[in-house]
Order: structure tokens, then sequence, then C-alpha cells
């Protein structure tokens, strides 16, 4: 009898609101709800048996200023919060320490924003999107050796060559409309200026089309649902669709 542990709504940051939503889920057991890490989002937790579903549907408004990674300034490491740091080291899918050779070889002389800019344009051209081409395995490192991968390793990649350029970085799971295939997107955000700045180094979609659900180090913090035991998957399906 597997646990499962779901994300089931949208962050409400500041620039979004979102209304109306609901989840059911269809559980013989209790689900219990807390609160996301760092506060953000929120996990329910089921203890599923036999076939276990749940369905979520929200309507999301985004409102996001215009990120110009180029305008940013750099924030020396030791200026940071503490709250930052977790998004500086290495994580299990994103070992940016073994990126600082390579980051300070090809992109030596840059920091802050427009080292950001040069490290998703890098990504975004030299990676294949390619679907099954990863598994979930699959670490920045694997990314970087195959230069192919779908969404949740552009972010791996981005996020890693962050890092090993002192950027504070962290992965994203999100709604876009626009992606394809129509699946759960990951992004990343890069701490610049003073605040968590979204980048989405497939190009699928843009800032102001994309709602935030959780934020991590690495897909393990920002999977959509975390399986404590055994389970198959039946059937998954996902529609994103502009209101406009």
């Amino acid at each position: 009898m597997p646990m499962c542990c779901s994300r089931s709504k949208p962050r409400r940051w500041p620039t979004r609101r979102s209304s109306p939503e609901s989840l059911t889920i269809w559980s013989d057991s209790p689900i219990r709800a807390v609160r996301g890490e760092d506060g953000i989002g929120q996990r329910c937790w089921s203890r599923g048996h036999g076939r276990f579903t749940a369905e979520y549907k929200s309507i999301v408004a985004v409102s996001r200023e215009r990120v110009q990674l180029e305008l940013y300034p750099a924030t020396p490491p030791r200026m940071l919060d503490g709250e930052l740091t977790p998004y500086l080291m290495p994580s299990r899918y994103c070992p940016s320490d073994r990126f600082e050779g390579f980051v300070g070889r090809e992109f030596g002389g840059l920091e802050g924003g427009p080292l950001a800019a040069a490290l998703t344009e890098w990504v975004y051209q030299s990676l294949e999107y390619r679907c099954g081409s990863s598994s979930g395995e699959t670490t920045a490192l694997d990314t970087f050796a195959s230069r192919s991968g779908v969404c949740r390793d552009y972010s791996h990649l981005l996020v890693s060559l962050a890092r090993a350029g002192g950027i504070p970085a962290r992965c994203v799971s999100a709604y876009a409309p626009g992606v394809d295939p129509p699946d759960f997107h990951a992004v990343a955000e890069l701490w610049l200026a003073g605040d968590w700045r979204l980048i989405d180094a497939t190009k699928m979609a843009t800032c102001s089309d994309i709602a935030r659900v959780c934020v991590g180090r690495d897909a393990t913090d920002i999977a959509f649902m975390t399986v404590f035991g055994q389970a198959y998957l039946w059937e998954q399906r996902v529609t994103v669709t502009p209101l406009d």
C-alpha cells in the first residue's frame, strides 16, 4: 500500500491570483494537506490502495514583469541571505561543483544578469529537445554529455551552470500554455537583483504565461507526485488552455 505525496495548488505569488480551483482525490484513506517547502505551495498526503485517482482544476491569472536578464547586476555570494545558500550548493540532479571549470573557461568575465543571459542562451542552443532521451535518473552531467533532453533536463542544466557561476538557482514546476507535449513543465528561477527571475531555457513558454506550482533544489523537490512504495501509472492527462 504505497504512500503518495502530490502537489495540489499553484503558489499564490503576489503577481498571481488563482480562482476558482478544486482538487478531488478518490481514495479510501483521509487526505492531509501540509505546507510545501519554504512555505511555497501545498502538498497533499494520502495512502493509496488499488486504483488512486486525483483531479485538479484551476483558473489562474498571471501578471509578471518582463525579465531582462542583461540589466541585472551581480550580488556577491557573501551578501546573500542565508535562505539562499541551498540554491548555491550542489544537489542530487544538479552537481554544480562539476561545472565550475567549464563556466570559468567559457564565460569568464561575466557575472550577474549578463552571465545568466549567456548561460540561458548556451543551454538553448546546445541541447536538442528530444522526448524519451532521458529518465528519472538523468542528472545535469548526463544532459551536458548527451546534449539532449526534455524540459526537466534543460532546467537542471541551467540551474547547475548558474550555481557554478555564483548565482543562486532553483527548479520550478509549472503549468504553461503552448508547451509541446502538453505536460507538466519544468523551468528555472535565478536570484538576480534581489528577486527570483523566471527563465524557460527551452523557450517553449514566456514568463508572462507561466503559472508556478512549486520550487526546489531539483526534481527531487518539485515532482508533482512522489510515491513511497510501489505504484503503476495507468493514465495521465494535462491540459493548459489560455482564456484570452
